[in-house]
């Protein structure tokens, strides 16, 4: 997180840190979109790059329960790791019947002229970077969260898809959700009063890297290819399956799973920037071979304009105490489960009987995640977590991270879209 600037230099530096009022905004793009926009009937072609979990589980399970009804296919796939790639591809063979190009790197894939769209679930520090290439070789992208590890590479990934006039799907899955859409429409609807705390905690027994380091075989690996931009390490089967556990590549907790949080808190209030943030924590628990340096305990709190605090906190020493509220001065909407969120006047200060009782969020139809991306690369319109909600999120978290890694307050001059510590 070493990009970021402080203060000092940002007052000094104003002027060349000013960006594009395009890039700045980063705008919807919807009229250039429809103008890239794939025909009705035409058939869509994708190519999945990371074929891990995510990838094939997630991203290529997800496309194909809407492949027949929306005429898609994946025809590539792109990983480092041998064994993975074919995973994927005999995973396509079998779902379409013909063979699919494999490649342990994603610029291959790019050069590829009959494939329209990419799918990116590669690790957290190549989000941006494979973005930004798949904007400037003219393919729509659907990318992981979080879109971006400092300002410099998502100010980079931002101008690329405004120049090029993709459609842009972000992984925040859990704002497409029809009790999402309807946690909004409540929020719309006033009944819950002001904010004053929104505040998540995300606890386990343990961190959820542990379950991905496996052994491997290191010929069957691209190195050079997975390490990118991060710093040079000799190969490790430990550092390529368990990577989500290192701040080489990635920001552990608060970004990687707070980012969900962060998202869709900005899709029900309609929040977009904080104003400062401050972020603790460390190994306080998980101390072992592994030497894993991800905190397993972190908590993040961020201060909004609209006038309320935002806290995400992680605990992986003990699995109790999960919670997901937006306290108001009307009542609480609890989240603690997504999928079935309630909301009543509990503890609100200025409740006035317009809510009595334990009541579920109304869920609104929505498609799913996947479906709303497919349906706008046809029609050019904004997907439902479009290049701004990235943006969003992406400064929240990047945040977070700078002041865990520098142990200051870090502040975001929404004007100069720019990050500077105290």
């Amino acid at each position: 997180m070493n990009n970021n600037i402080t203060r000092r230099d940002f007052l000094k530096a104003t002027g060349a840190l000013a960006v594009s009022a395009t890039v700045a905004g980063c705008s919807s793009l919807t009229a250039l979109q429809r103008a890239r926009s794939i025909g009705a009937n035409d058939r869509i072609r994708l190519a999945q790059i990371g074929c891990g979990g995510r990838g094939i589980g997630a991203h290529m399970g997800g496309i194909h329960k809407h492949d027949k009804a929306e005429n898609v296919e994946f025809i590539a796939v792109s990983d480092p790791w041998r064994v993975a790639r074919e995973k994927a591809a005999a995973t396509a063979k079998e779902w379409y019947g013909t063979d699919v190009k494999q490649f342990s790197g994603y610029r291959d894939v790019l050069t590829l002229k009959d494939v329209d769209a990419v799918m990116i679930a590669s690790p957290d520090h190549h989000h941006s970077a494979h973005l930004e290439a798949a904007a400037k070789a003219g393919k729509h992208a659907y990318v992981e969260k979080p879109l971006a590890r400092n300002m410099q590479e998502l100010h980079r990934a931002c101008a690329a898809v405004e120049a090029a006039g993709i459609v842009v799907q972000n992984g925040t899955q859990i704002r497409s959700l029809p009790t999402s859409t309807g946690a909004n429409a409540l929020w719309k609807s006033g009944l819950l009063g002001k904010a004053s705390r929104i505040e998540q905690c995300r606890n386990s027994e343990r961190p959820y890297w542990y379950s991905r380091v496996k052994e491997m075989k290191k010929d069957d690996i691209d190195w050079k290819e997975f390490i990118g931009d991060a710093p040079k390490r000799p190969f490790s089967a430990e550092l390529y399956s368990g990577w989500y556990g290192y701040l080489d590549y990635t920001d552990g907790p608060a970004a990687n799973l707070g980012c969900h949080f962060i998202d869709l808190m900005h899709y029900v209030t309609g929040a977009k920037y904080p104003t400062n943030c401050v972020c603790n924590g460390g190994v306080y628990t998980w101390i072992d071979e592994h030497k894993f340096t991800c905190p397993d305990h972190v908590e993040a709190l961020w201060e909004y304009p609209e006038g309320f605090m935002v806290a995400y906190s992680t605990n992986f020493g003990n699995s109790g105490g999960n919670r997901h509220r937006y306290f108001c001065e009307k009542g609480q909407l609890i989240m603690d489960n997504w999928s079935s969120p309630t909301y009543s006047a509990e503890g609100g200060p200025k409740r006035d009987g317009g809510i009595r009782g334990v009541n579920d969020v109304k869920p609104i139809e929505t498609p799913d995640h996947f479906l709303d991306w497919l349906q706008a690369l046809r029609t050019g319109k904004p997907t439902r977590a479009p290049l701004e909600a990235g943006f969003q999120h992406s400064v929240a978290v990047i945040m977070a991270a700078t002041s865990y890694a520098t142990g200051r307050k870090t502040f975001y001059d929404q004007q100069r879209r720019q990050i500077y510590t105290a």
